[in-house]
């Protein structure tokens, strides 16, 4: 799913630009141990890079409603390629769409 996210992320000129530049495979790991310890997974995020603090990790970023916008699209796309039951699908993106919510830090073009 992180990797299917990000090959949406690749073409985005509004969130290409948030990633570190020829890193995206740290990203991918981060995403995809930030999932899944959030989902009852192993540890790994916090033990490596402390208590996630998702908030403050981004705030360095423009994360405007825009930008949450094509956050979700490349997700949802991602999301959608798993083929989840219908309650496995909806708590994932019930979580999705808080998480892109909470990331909005200006309404700022």
């Amino acid at each position: 799913m992180v990797r299917a996210f990000y090959d949406g992320i690749r073409t985005d000129e509004v969130l290409l630009p948030m990633y570190p530049k020829d890193d995206l495979e740290g990203a991918i790991w981060r995403l995809s141990a930030f999932l899944q310890q959030y989902f009852g997974g192993p540890t790994t995020y916090s033990e490596q890079r402390g208590r996630p603090r998702l908030r403050m990790r981004h705030a360095a970023f423009k994360v405007n409603p825009e930008a949450k916008e094509h956050w979700l699209l490349h997700m949802k796309n991602a999301v959608e390629s798993l083929d989840l039951a219908p309650l496995d699908h909806d708590e994932l993106w019930d979580y999705m769409e808080r998480a892109a919510l909470s990331m909005v830090n200006t309404f700022e073009s």
